[in-house]
């Protein structure tokens, strides 16, 4: 702890000659330190500590992180006080060229010795993944050194006994950049709002369906085009499933459950549903409806007590601030008893936005290493969490039926049954083809089809359901095209 501390302030124990004697020294209870380098000279002749730091992944967040830290420290230290020297970096290909001057001096292949190396003080984790980032970020936190990560999949599926292993240790597990890239949502909700009763958070936090849907809605094409140009431009992988299928917004919805609530929430707790199968119709009839179409993580509070959690998209009326989020921006919706409602908003994903929120939390870890604090615990609880047959709220339902009489009465009967109220029905204009007096009822594959929208008044998840699967039982229902959820106060 010595050492640890020692080299908190700028300085290393003289452990035997070195060439630079006339640096100056340094007295301390703990013995005589001297400077470990030129940068420490002049960091503690302007009284500043230096802190070490260890980068675990350079792919876009690390690349763009250890930019800031090789070609931006001078300013950072004048603004902060606290010299950062990145002086590892792990990787999984040591000859993969990258662009960041200076770096290539730095990189090795061992991350399991950047974690064990007594030099370093900070450890930052950015390479993603479960696995070997659980072992890697668990073993820093029982040396006694303080983690910075970016890693929403870790923190959904683990976060409770690396938590604790932080906790054990005395020292921080920070997480900004877990969520919403660059918007600095974490720490409001941790510090800022740290004693407000929060009743529910809600917000788009991935940038690549929300660019998605954006487009749809402004360019008139269709989901697929929308997702290829996405990719294009790098805003979807070439695998695209964890972002519009949900499983993203899913894992910063089980975090934002942990800080927002304190409830034990995990990945897998977590409803989910993505925006695969969205389509034109459904953005355009939004349109005439006053609602926009985004996929929200949402996380309220009941008044028993119980927790929903969930991923879906929505219909967010246009007057929201939700609304007007467009592109790959992130914006999160925050509603509590004192506070009001508030709502954040930046860009969510991307190296320089996410490496930003990186920068923030290391730099917190730093100042509580050299003055021997740590952020306050994140204390967590069971909670009980509220099934999605539960969930009340109006809806969006887009069915295609057969263009005859009786149909309409049909719906509405089996809407009744299932005590679903309708509020509004639309119908898509449909040309049937004529029927020629004498002849057999034409076959029901040949009729016209009509194109049938309605939006209800809250309801229970569970009737709705119910509903739909008689519906799919009614002959003149060729098949339900959308059911999206209405936001609601």
């Amino acid at each position: 702890m010595a050492a640890r501390a020692a080299r908190a302030r700028g300085c290393f124990l003289a452990k035997g000659p070195i060439s630079w004697l006339a640096c100056p020294v340094i007295e301390a209870t703990e013995g005589q330190l001297l400077p470990r380098g030129p940068d420490d000279v002049a960091a503690a002749a302007l009284g500043r500590p230096t802190v070490r730091v260890g980068l675990l992944g350079c792919g876009n967040v690390g690349t763009a992180l250890a930019r800031l830290l090789l070609t931006d420290a001078r300013r950072i230290a004048d603004r902060t006080g606290i010299q950062l020297e990145l002086v590892k970096v792990a990787v999984r290909s040591a000859t993969k060229e990258r662009d960041v001057p200076g770096v290539e001096r730095l990189i090795t292949t061992d991350a399991l010795g950047v974690v064990r190396d007594p030099a370093i003080d900070v450890v930052v984790e950015v390479m993603g993944g479960i696995s070997p980032a659980r072992d890697l970020v668990l073993e820093a936190l029982r040396s006694g050194k303080p983690v910075v990560s970016a890693n929403k999949e870790l923190l959904a599926n683990h976060g409770g006994e690396l938590w604790d292993a932080a906790s054990a240790a005395g020292v921080d597990l920070l997480f900004e950049a877990s969520v919403a890239g660059g918007v600095p949502l974490i720490r409001a909700l941790r510090e800022s709002l740290a004693g407000e009763r929060i009743h529910r958070v809600m917000g788009i936090v991935n940038g690549t369906t929300n660019y998605i849907l954006t487009r749809m809605a402004a360019s008139g094409v269709n989901y697929q085009e929308a997702l290829a140009e996405a990719q294009s431009l790098g805003f979807a992988e070439r695998d695209p499933t964890a972002d519009v299928e949900g499983y993203d917004a899913a894992a910063k919805a089980a975090i934002l459950a942990n800080v927002a609530f304190g409830a034990k929430v995990v990945a897998g707790d977590v409803y989910r549903e993505g925006i695969s199968r969205v389509s034109g119709q459904d953005i355009e009839a939004a349109r005439r409806l006053g609602f926009v179409i985004k996929l929200l993580a949402v996380v309220e509070s009941d008044a028993d007590g119980s927790l929903g959690v969930r991923v879906h998209p929505a219909m967010v009326p246009q007057a929201h601030p939700l609304a007007s989020v467009s592109d790959s921006f992130n914006a999160v919706f925050i509603e509590g008893d004192a506070v009001g409602q508030l709502m954040l908003l930046g860009r969510g994903a991307g190296g320089p936005p996410t490496a930003s929120a990186v920068l923030g939390d290391l730099v917190d870890a730093a100042h509580n290493l050299t003055v021997k604090g740590v952020a306050r615990k994140l204390e967590l609880r069971e909670v009980p969490l509220r099934p999605i047959d539960d969930l009340r709220c109006a809806y969006y339902l887009s069915l295609f039926v057969a263009d005859r009489s009786g149909v309409l009465a049909a719906i509405a009967g089996a809407l009744g049954r299932h005590s679903v109220s309708v509020r509004s029905m639309e119908q898509d204009a449909a040309e049937p083809e004529p029927v020629v007096a004498g002849l057999a009822r034409r076959d029901p594959a040949q009729e016209s089809e009509a194109h049938l929208v309605f939006v209800t008044h809250p309801a229970y998840e569970r009737d709705v359901q119910a509903c739909l699967h008689e519906l799919r039982q009614l002959d003149a229902v060729r098949r339900i095209g959308s059911l999206v959820r209405v936001v609601g106060p």
